[in-house]
């Protein structure tokens, strides 16, 4: 199953996660997108980051795949009060309209899972590098 190039949401769907995101290449690829809830992988290179930003309607659950990194969070952009080290395995909970970023702090890629409810991104997303996110 070729994991970055299709959405294969709204359909029932069942694939292994944690291989999907270790073998995902993309920044920002979704995977699954259904009415009320989205799954995106990333894979954030060393030292790289996700960017500041903020979800005014949109819970976020990220996972850690795979690597470490540091979250930052908080009410202001100016003001990230929650900063967290996270690793393999983490689930990092973020409620809407809190502005956070994550900084891959490692020496590999960092791989994440993200799910937004509702979803966040069109349906079929790939950026293939950061810039193309914007």
């Amino acid at each position: 199953m070729d994991y970055h190039k299709t959405d294969f949401g709204p359909d029932p769907a069942v694939f292994p996660v944690e291989i999907a995101a270790m073998n995902n290449q993309t920044f920002r690829t979704a995977v699954w997108t259904g009415c009320y809830i989205q799954m995106t992988l990333m894979s954030i290179p060393p030292c790289g980051e996700i960017g500041m930003e903020i979800h005014e309607d949109t819970d976020q659950y990220i996972r850690v795949e795979q690597g470490c990194a540091t979250v930052w969070m908080g009410e202001c952009k100016n003001k990230l009060d929650f900063q967290k080290r996270v690793r393999r395995g983490d689930g990092i909970f973020i409620p809407a309209g809190t502005w956070h970023n994550i900084l891959n702090t490692g020496r590999h890629c960092l791989k994440i899972s993200s799910v937004y409810a509702p979803p966040h991104h069109p349906a079929g997303t790939v950026q293939f590098r950061k810039e193309d996110a914007r």
